[in-house]
Order: C-alpha cells, then sequence, then structure tokens
C-alpha cells in the first residue's frame, strides 16, 4: 500500500467525523420522526376525545334544552289553560248578561210594537173617519145630484135617499132636524152644510191665491196649488169664468219678474196655456243663461289679456311722466306764496324743498 500523507490522515479523520455527524443527523432525524408520530397519535387521541367529550356535552346540552323546553310548554299550556279557562267564564258571564239585555230589549220592542200597532190601528180609524168625513163633506151634494139626475128623482126622494145613506157624525146631524123636515132636501143640505160645508173659508181660500211662488215650487206645482184653491174659493163660478182667474192668479204668483212679464204679455185664456207657455218661457231663458255664460267666460278671457296689455301699457306710460315730473320738481323746487316752512319760518316753500337744511347739510 502506499503510505498515505498527513494531510490524508486529517482528512480521513474529518470524514470520518462528518460521516458520524450524518449518522447522528439520521438518528435524531428519526428520533424526530418516531417523536412527530407519536405527537401526531396523541393530537389524533386528544382530538377524538375532545370531539367526544364536545359530542358528550352537545348531547347533555340538547337533552337540558329539551327538558327546559318541555317544562316551559307545559308551563305556557297550564297558563293558557287557565286563562282560557277565566275568559270562558267572562265570556260565559258577558253572553248571560247579553241575553238578559235582549230578553228585555225583545220584551220592551214587543211592547212598543204592541203600543204602535194599538196607536196605528187607533190612527187608521181617526183617518178612515176622517176620509169618510170629508168625503161626506166634499162629495155628498155632488154625488146625490148625479145620482137623482140620472134616475130622475123629485126633491122628496133625494131627500130621503141622502137621509138613508148618511152614516156616523154625519147622520148625528139628523138629530137636530125636526122629523118633519127630514124630507125636505134644502132643509138638509143646509144643515150638513153647516156641520161640513166650508163655505166660511172661502175668503180664506181667496187670501191664499193672492200669496206668491214659494222659493224652490216648480211652476207645475203652484199651477196645481192655484187650480186646488180655485174650485174652493170660486166654486160658484162658472168652468170658464174660474179658468181665466186661474190664468191670472198663476202669472201674478210667479216669482220671477222675467217669466212673470212673458206670461202676462201672452194673455192665455187657462190655467193650461198659461202654464205650458211659462214652462217654455223659463226653459228657453235657462239654455240662454248656459250659452251666454260660455260665450261670456271666453268674452272675458280675451278681453281680459287685452286690457291687461293695455294696462301695462298706460302703466309704463304714467311711470315715464311720474318720474320726469319728480325730476322737474327736484331740479325746479315750486314756490307757493300761501305755505309757510316749519323749519325757516318763511314762505314760498315746504320743509322738504328747504334751502336751510340743504345748506346745514352740506356744511
Amino acid at each position: 500500500m502506499p503510505e498515505t500523507g498527513p494531510l490524508t490522515k486529517s482528512m480521513d479523520k474529518q470524514f470520518e467525523k462528518l460521516f458520524a455527524m450524518m449518522a447522528e443527523m439520521k438518528a435524531g432525524q428519526e428520533e424526530m420522526r418516531v417523536a412527530q408520530a407519536g405527537l401526531e397519535q396523541k393530537m389524533e387521541a386528544g382530538q377524538a376525545g375532545l370531539e367526544q367529550k364536545m359530542e358528550a356535552g352537545q348531547e347533555r346540552l340538547e337533552q337540558e334544552m329539551r327538558s327546559r323546553q318541555e317544562e316551559l310548554k307545559s308551563q305556557i299550556q297550564a297558563h293558557t289553560e287557565s286563562q282560557v279557562e277565566e275568559m270562558k267564564t267572562h265570556v260565559d258571564g258577558c253572553i248571560g248578561k247579553i241575553e238578559e239585555e235582549v230578553q228585555c230589549v225583545k220584551l220592551k220592542i214587543e211592547n212598543v210594537e204592541s203600543e204602535v200597532q194599538r196607536k196605528i190601528e187607533e190612527s187608521n180609524c181617526e183617518v178612515q173617519e176622517k176620509i169618510s168625513n170629508l168625503e161626506r163633506r166634499i162629495n155628498f151634494k155632488t154625488q146625490i145630484d148625479v145620482v137623482s139626475s140620472t134616475n130622475g128623482w123629485t126633491d122628496f126622494v133625494k131627500a130621503s135617499q141622502l137621509v138613508a145613506s148618511l152614516r156616523g157624525s154625519a147622520a148625528e146631524v139628523l138629530q137636530g132636524i125636526p122629523a118633519d123636515k127630514l124630507t125636505d132636501l134644502t132643509t138638509v143640505e143646509k144643515a150638513l152644510e153647516s156641520r161640513f160645508g166650508d163655505s166660511h173659508l172661502t175668503q180664506f181660500y181667496r187670501t191664499e191665491l193672492k200669496t206668491r211662488q214659494k222659493p224652490g215650487e216648480s211652476l207645475q206645482e203652484l199651477a196645481a196649488d192655484v187650480e186646488r184653491l180655485m174650485s174652493l174659493a170660486h166654486a160658484e163660478c162658472p168652468l170658464d169664468v174660474r179658468e181665466s182667474l186661474a190664468a191670472q192668479y198663476f202669472v201674478d204668483a210667479i216669482r220671477d219678474e222675467d217669466t212673470q212679464q212673458s206670461a202676462r204679455l201672452m194673455d192665455a185664456k187657462d190655467l193650461k196655456s198659461s202654464l205650458a207657455y211659462s214652462m217654455k218661457n223659463e226653459a228657453a231663458r235657462t239654455v240662454s243663461k248656459t250659452s251666454r255664460h260660455v260665450r261670456s267666460i271666453e268674452m272675458e278671457d280675451h278681453t281680459s289679456r287685452e286690457r291687461d296689455y293695455k294696462f301695462e301699457f298706460f302703466f309704463s306710460r304714467l311711470e315715464k311722466l311720474l318720474n320726469s315730473s319728480v325730476a322737474g320738481k327736484k331740479s325746479t323746487p315750486r314756490r307757493n306764496s300761501n305755505v309757510t316752512c316749519w323749519k325757516c319760518n318763511k314762505k314760498g316753500h315746504i320743509q322738504r324743498e328747504c334751502q336751510a337744511i340743504t345748506l346745514n347739510q352740506e356744511n
């Protein structure tokens, strides 16, 4: 073998040391791997234990929550049931009171209904009696005249039939007539007229005819009222005279002056003609007012614009004149011997035109 020098020996030693260190490093790495594997196993075991503990804690917490929920539900249910029972009791009591009040109200309503029904029946009887009296009062003479004329009755038969047909209060009138006069037609008619007739109201009806048309009353209503009053106020007049008078009263009663004037110029001979003409005139005037109102709005709009333009023009002219007048007054103060200045007590000017004030201000 060739001889090795000192350098080679030292290098060998160093290589040996290096190999030894590498071996130690490998051993250390192996130990680290072993330790890491053990640590991982411990961590896995700890994590598994922790998971088990967490699962157990979660299950225990869920069980507690479920038990608390059940307790809370049972408490709420018990409280609700007690409240419901109290409400039921209260509602039952209220319903009982309401039923009692309803029964009382029903009894009162039944009593009121019976009382109203009784009054209605009494009123119906009174109305029927009044209607019967009114019909006898108004129509007895007309009816007996028509029947007697148709049958050709004499005054004796007419009086007998009239006396036999009277009922109620009309029959009571016969008690004041002597027995030998019951067949006298004139005596019976006078007795009935004095009891049921309205001849004493003739002046009242004639006075009503002179009243004017009421506010809100139409021409048709006015004409019907005039016709009714004419039959009561002038029953003794012939039909043509009554028609002419009714037309005159109708025209006099119209409130609207234009309609009244037109109806008066028409000079109708009967009430129906006067009413028809007045209604036509009123309708025509209403239509004319409507169209005139529309045209007036359009013309007013046009004239208002023209008026505004003229106003602006004259206002500007007036403003210029005023400005020039004021400027002239400032440049040449007007002298008036009748005025006296309160500042300098001199005549011929007023205080605002006083020269003494101007001089004092300048100084």
